[in-house]
């Protein structure tokens, strides 16, 4: 007896490792400017068992020493400037040349994500620092590095470590990444038609967990094929599937999702397992978050589904091939 390989094995590429861009610094490299480090220990121990890290420090590799003076953002309108406040140094030209090359570099290693280094003035996403005349600050920058890697690279997962403190936010990226990765094991065994309607009907419960809008919107990509240049099919459907994994999922999307699912349940379910599942997706509502993965009292969903046999597989023949292949494959 053959044992049935996971519906999702088969879109992970074991050849191939998820590689995430990182902050040399949270590895726990001495490389900041007091020769320091901020090793971030979810990230090294917990995450790092899943992926390769592909470290990089923006201001040790434009020339600056260890340890070296502090540099920050100083609004200098009508644009925001890289400086030196020790000895008025304007390393802004310096730091984005070096951006526009690194990124380059990176994308030639098909990077799955990136995190960041929070309030760093080169490495942070977002509420950056910015010193305005006085020296009084305010958290509305973004650091040189950071911004031209996500103008460059607008579907790469991105965070900062502080951010991933968030489980919420912790787990958007990790599934977007992880979808990230299976977008391109596809793509080295080539882009098809066929594959594109098998990817979508795959992944169709995750997206709409995301963004129920985006999720229709890919629909009508997909049922666009053979009406445009398949290049462009690809392309924006892979620009729209980034769009929604982006968005912050919800517990309340998240249960809309589950009761979907709990429909092709239907007839392998007695009213009593059906009252019970029903139950838990409520219960899960009800918390507020979607921390989905935290074990219930009254048990898992799961739990219900080895004593029913596998629902059958509609056949996929004939001219709309496309269509019954996403028939067949929500029945499963």
């Amino acid at each position: 007896m053959t044992t049935r390989q996971p519906g999702w094995q088969q879109w992970h590429d074991e050849s191939e490792p998820i590689r995430i861009g990182i902050s040399s610094c949270l590895l726990g490299q001495k490389v900041r400017f007091d020769g320091g480090h901020k090793r971030d220990r979810f990230l090294t121990d917990v995450l790092g068992q899943w992926l390769t890290w592909v470290p990089a420090c923006p201001e040790l590799e434009i020339g600056l020493g260890i340890p070296r003076p502090t540099i920050r953002l100083e609004n200098a309108q009508p644009e925001t400037r890289l400086v030196e406040p020790k000895s008025g140094l304007d390393l802004t030209d310096k730091m984005q040349a070096y951006a526009e090359t690194k990124v380059s570099e990176l994308q030639e290693l098909e990077l799955d994500g990136f995190v960041l280094k929070k309030d760093s003035p080169s490495c942070g996403m977002e509420r950056v620092r910015v010193y305005g005349r006085g020296g009084v600050p305010t958290k509305n920058g973004v650091g040189i590095f950071a911004q031209v890697l996500m103008r460059r690279w607008p579907n790469l997962p991105v965070e900062e470590e502080g951010r991933l403190n968030d489980s919420v936010l912790r787990e958007r990226f990790i599934a977007h990444v992880f979808c990230r990765h299976r977008w391109r094991s596809m793509e080295r065994k080539g882009l098809t038609r066929r594959r594109l309607v098998e990817f979508h009907t795959a992944h169709k419960l995750q997206l709409r967990s995301h963004n129920e809008a985006s999720y229709r919107r890919l629909g009508k990509i997909v049922g666009s094929a053979g009406t445009i240049p398949d290049r462009e099919l690809f392309e924006n459907y892979e620009d729209e599937m980034h769009t929604a994994l982006s968005r912050r999922p919800s517990s309340k999307r998240h249960a809309n999702v589950l009761y979907h699912a709990l429909g092709y349940l239907k007839n392998v379910l007695d009213p009593f397992e059906k009252q019970e599942l029903v139950q838990l997706i409520e219960d899960y509502r009800k918390v507020g978050r979607a921390d989905y993965l935290a074990p219930s009292p009254r048990g898992q969903a799961r739990d219900f589904l080895p004593r029913r046999p596998a629902l059958p597989r509609a056949p996929s023949k004939g001219a709309d091939a496309q269509k019954q292949s996403l028939v067949a494959t929500e029945r499963c």
